[in-house]
């Protein structure tokens, strides 16, 4: 669960505010998650971030994997475990990878053309039977601005394939982008990377811009761009999350 707890640090770290206007806009999105259970016969999550809630709407497939419920939910928590609990361990920290992945190409594209990007993952989830059946799992991330507000998550009946697959669906093009398996190589430079093993030697920022021939100030505000790229505190906390991340 590491990876999900890195993302939950960044996603927290780029939620829009509270007002009037973005509550108009969730009680829309609900709307149209609710339509997504009914006629695709999805689960629909919609997550809203900043409020840490969800509402969820089963469609058919829900019985299919046991989730046989009417109404829909409300729980006070953007990560539906009732549902995440049946995917398949090994698929699982892929499934986080995958999103955070997306977050962070996400943060790389214009604002006006995010919307037009969903995320789209195979993956397998356990029956009450205790049968492993093959899901298309679809997220879209909902900008106010540039500040993310919602997530909405689709789970649908998916063709068998050969294993795992994740990849980055441009709706405008039809451009599809293939994703590893392994942390976003841009979550730090190589020059952060370099810095924060340093740090993790225990060396002082006048011995590290020392040995790399650059400034004090260059160092520190590497060091600050760690602390903000890991949404941490402090030096040590950045090592431990990197290790965790298998970025040291």
């Amino acid at each position: 669960m590491k990876v999900r707890t890195q993302l939950s640090r960044i996603i927290s770290s780029h939620l829009s505010e509270l007002n009037e206007w973005e509550n108009d806009r969730v009680e829309y999105y609900k709307m149209v998650a609710n339509s997504y259970s009914e006629l695709e016969n999805s689960i629909a999550v919609l997550s809203d971030m900043a409020r840490g809630k969800s509402y969820v709407y089963y469609g058919g497939f829900a019985r299919t994997l046991g989730l046989d419920r009417k109404a829909p939910q409300s729980v006070d928590t953007i990560w539906e475990d009732d549902i995440l609990g049946r995917v398949h361990p090994d698929d699982l920290e892929r499934k986080y990878l995958g999103e955070l992945h997306f977050f962070r190409f996400l943060k790389r594209q214009p604002r006006r053309f995010r919307s037009a990007f969903s995320l789209h993952a195979v993956i397998r989830m356990r029956t009450s039977t205790g049968i492993y059946l093959p899901v298309l799992h679809r997220l879209f991330y909902l900008y106010s601005s540039d500040r993310l507000r919602l997530a909405l998550c689709l789970y649908n009946a998916a063709v068998a394939t050969d294993g795992y697959a994740c990849r980055i669906v441009d709706s405008r093009t039809g451009q599809v982008t293939e994703l590893g398996e392994s942390v976003p190589d841009d979550l730090l430079s190589e020059r952060e990377r370099q810095i924060l093993q340093l740090v993790d030697r225990g060396l002082m920022s006048k011995d590290i811009a020392q040995m790399l021939s650059i400034s004090v100030n260059t160092v520190s505000r590497h060091r600050q761009g760690i602390l903000r790229k890991l949404n941490v505190r402090s030096s040590i906390e950045a090592c431990r999350i990197a290790k965790e991340l298998n970025l040291l």
